[in-house]
């Protein structure tokens, strides 16, 4: 029997093909994806009362959605959330923004990019903030992280103010994600479903390496590899498909999420 044997290369380029192909997702609207990534982070355990927030960009220019504050994760809904402009002021919706929501308007300045932040207190993701250790990559499953997690060693304090904000939008600098001494994790992405299936992983590796360290020293991989490995799980098909994943398991449970 002759075995083909094929560059990697070309097994990525086909792997990718079939995900477009086959990896169908429904069109939600920005309002549906942001509360579906509520639910799906509550779920996940990253709800610490009312700290931590989720927002997205929407349609107009200068204006997002947020939870208003007051409202847990599992709380959210499309029809719930709040539309406000650059300054957190209300443009559509009742109650209040959260007032930590303004570092938010600071990474979302300073990178025209980024179209969605998820930060949240997750236990796991705070115990490493805890003890001054920057997330390691020693996984595939940590694999979206290498060289793409930005480390923030000092806690600027709670941040509603405006030098939190610029603190933190400079920190995270060009990565995706930050893991913030004594405080939490951030993901800022150009889609819901990258940020939110990133702060989910983020919550996921940080258990990990905390077991991990509790068991012996962590093992180091192959840089190559693990840019090989974070290139391959932030395929954005893959991210949409695994986004409708934990989206089905929200909505077996409560179908009035998205309206």
């Amino acid at each position: 029997m002759n075995v083909i044997v094929r560059d990697k290369a070309e097994y990525h380029e086909q792997t990718t093909k079939r995900m477009e192909k086959h990896f169908v997702v429904p069109e939600w609207t920005v309002r549906q994806k942001l509360a579906l990534a509520g639910r799906m982070l509550a779920a996940d355990g990253h709800d610490s009362g009312l700290a931590g927030q989720i927002s997205a960009r929407a349609e107009k220019p200068g204006t997002f959605y947020m939870l208003q504050f007051g409202l847990g994760l599992e709380e959210i809904t499309a029809e719930n959330l709040l539309l406000v402009d650059d300054d957190l002021n209300v443009l559509e919706g009742n109650g209040m923004p959260n007032p930590s929501n303004r570092f938010h308007l600071w990474i979302y300045r300073a990178k025209p990019h980024v179209n969605s932040i998820m930060h949240t207190h997750s236990p796991y993701v705070s115990a490493l903030s805890m003890i001054g250790v920057p997330l390691a990559v020693a996984h595939m499953d940590t694999s979206l992280f290498h060289e793409d997690c930005a480390w923030l060693p000092e806690w600027p304090g709670t941040p509603i103010g405006d030098e939190e904000g610029r603190i933190i939008s400079e920190a995270i600098g060009d990565k995706r994600s930050i893991l913030l001494a004594h405080h939490g994790q951030l993901t800022a992405c150009t889609t819901v479903e990258e940020a939110t299936i990133l702060a989910i992983f983020i919550e996921r590796a940080a258990r990990l390496q905390l077991m991990a360290m509790s068991a012996g020293k962590i093992q180091p991989i192959d840089p190559a590899l693990a840019q090989e490995a974070h290139d391959y799980r932030l395929k954005q098909r893959a991210i949409a498909a695994t986004f409708y994943y934990y989206a089905r398991r929200v909505l077996r449970h409560d179908t009035t999420v998205i309206g």
